[in-house]
């Protein structure tokens, strides 16, 4: 079974910047073939990675809807296909987007045949890498159940704190067999007060590290850069690494 990570974490929060900076790091530490899943409806991780996307799983389940699929070919076979050719495949690994969220009517059977193929795909990869929207709902219909490692990644307020723990919460309730949860406060402009330690040693979610506020980062992301490309000395691209290093080996 793959080994699955999955980033989750209120919009602003600089989450999908971790999951870049997460896959650089395992395929920089031979841990790859990774599978990436973007669940985010407002998908960005392939803007992070540099790659372009040119269909999601979301038009495939949209179009299933709308009876697409050809005359003698099974739902579940078009389904499979078209989940083949959403693939983006780069070498050191692949990424899948899902797409825009649902419309109108029920997509239950639409959603069942796209979780079964994910899970059949997901069997090929040693890895998996899913960044995820906010709240935790989307991971439990869409994507595989067992989670080895769940990072809730925060921005170091009190509002943003409050927001990883419902999330952590709701984690624990879904069922998604979350082994080990991690917090990691992002853009991080000074040390942490010792009443927000406090606050966070009181919810018991582990606080796996920090990331500082970091020019270049900002740079990239206003310039439309893909961030995976930081220098090797960009501070917060080391601080992450750090904390990648002491969840995941």
């Amino acid at each position: 079974m793959a080994y699955t990570i999955a980033l989750a974490g209120k919009g602003g929060v600089g989450k999908t910047t971790i999951a870049g900076m997460l896959i650089k790091y395992m395929i920089k530490n031979g841990k790859s073939p990774i599978l990436a899943v973007d669940a985010d409806s407002n998908y960005n991780l392939n803007e992070v990675l540099g790659v372009q996307v040119s269909d999601t799983l979301g038009n495939a389940r949209e179009d299933m809807k709308k009876g697409a699929v050809p005359n003698g070919m099974t739902k579940d076979i078009f389904i499979s296909m078209r989940l083949e050719e959403a693939v983006i495949e780069t070498g050191e690994y692949d990424l899948v987007v899902m797409g825009q969220p649902e419309g109108t009517g029920c997509y239950c059977a639409a959603n069942t045949l796209l979780l079964n193929c994910l899970e059949r795909l997901a069997e090929n990869y040693p890895y998996i890498v899913m960044d995820n929207e906010a709240g935790m709902e989307h991971i439990s219909r869409l994507t595989t159940r067992n989670v080895d490692v769940l990072i809730i990644v925060a921005d170091a307020s009190r509002r943003g704190l409050q927001a990883a723990f419902r999330i952590n919460k709701l984690a624990s309730e879904l069922n998604i067999g979350v082994v080990k949860s991690f917090l990691i406060l992002n853009q991080v402009k000074n040390s942490i007060p010792d009443e927000m330690k406090q606050l966070i040693a009181e919810e018991g979610l582990e606080l796996a590290g920090t990331v500082p506020e970091d020019e270049e980062v900002y740079d990239f992301d206003a310039s439309g850069r893909p961030t995976i490309e930081l220098s090797e000395d960009n501070t917060a691209q080391q601080a992450a690494f750090k904390i990648f290093e002491s969840i995941l080996d």
